[in-house]
């Protein structure tokens, strides 16, 4: 997965193909050349340069598309997120609300949530590796993930710490709403060294995950403790903070694929990568929660 979503690895999205800008940068007063790196650079820089509708590159800016030529604008990944989130919520809703996790059924429950977080993942990497967005395979993952998330911020809030679900829904707004006023104010410059580090350190953080729940699979407990106690706290921050940084690359992704005129259909890909990062940060603070209010 090249980028912070592997979602935005496929067309359009990729850091290999010069759409981002991580790749592909203009000579100063000339056109993009082709490189070892890039060999398929486009004259101007731009992989949907050869279409009607984009304009010439000037003074090193990405060309321009007219919104009403198909091409994707912001209202059309805000709709789709929408949409997208909205699905996600009502499963989820339906599930707290259906699936109860009280002594008796909690098992029941639990079962049901696992099995519908699979599923989510299947269908996500399914869209991943996909060449073009599919609004229906998309939906059907929002709406399972979501009954996972029911199930889950059900357990949490009614067995471990009440209010918690609130709690983490406030903190992932608060941080999605801190990112972009940083982005959109120039704080946060998303460039080649901020990608490196940021994919370097996701990396590094889901291979201790994984080998903390192998070891917790074969020894039983906590396994290594990364997910319990002080160290636990330590992760979950570190984890919303990497959250935080997949946002700004995202954001970075949506502005980049607007100014060089994306289709329309791939709002679908961007509302999909949103998606799967706000869902990263609220079970990253669901699980700070329980930490914090464990025994």
């Amino acid at each position: 997965m090249r980028s912070s979503n592997p979602v935005f690895s496929r067309r359009g999205f990729g850091r290999d193909n010069g759409y981002a800008g991580f790749n592909t940068a203009p000579q100063a007063g000339g056109p993009a050349v082709a490189t070892q790196a890039n060999p398929y650079a486009q004259p101007t820089g731009n992989p949907y340069a050869q279409n009607p509708y984009a304009q010439q590159q000037q003074y090193g800016a990405p060309p321009q598309a007219p919104a009403a030529a198909g091409r994707m604008t912001i209202d059309d990944v805000v709709m789709r997120t929408g949409t997208t989130l909205g699905v996600l919520v009502v499963t989820a809703a339906l599930s707290w609300a259906l699936l109860p996790v009280d002594d008796a059924n909690i098992s029941r429950s639990y079962g049901i949530g696992i099995g519908a977080a699979l599923i989510a993942m299947v269908l996500g990497f399914v869209q991943a590796f996909k060449r073009k967005a599919s609004p229906a395979l998309i939906l059907t993952y929002a709406a399972f993930e979501g009954v996972f998330l029911g199930v889950i911020s059900s357990i949490v809030d009614n067995r471990i710490a009440d209010g918690a679900a609130m709690q983490a829904v406030i903190g992932t707004m608060a941080v999605f709403a801190g990112v972009l006023v940083a982005y959109k104010a120039g704080w946060i410059r998303v460039n080649r060294r901020f990608y490196g580090f940021v994919m370097a350190a996701a990396l590094g953080f889901i291979l201790l995950m994984a080998v903390n729940l192998l070891f917790a699979v074969i020894g039983g407990g906590d396994g290594l403790g990364f997910r319990s106690g002080a160290l636990g706290i330590l992760f979950g921050v570190i984890g919303i903070i990497l959250g935080a940084c997949f946002l700004a690359l995202d954001f970075k992704q949506v502005e980049d694929g607007i100014a060089y005129g994306a289709p329309r259909e791939e709002a679908w890909l961007a509302a999909f990568g949103l998606t799967l990062t706000l869902v990263w940060i609220y079970l990253e603070f669901l699980r700070l929660i329980s930490i914090l209010n464990s025994d």
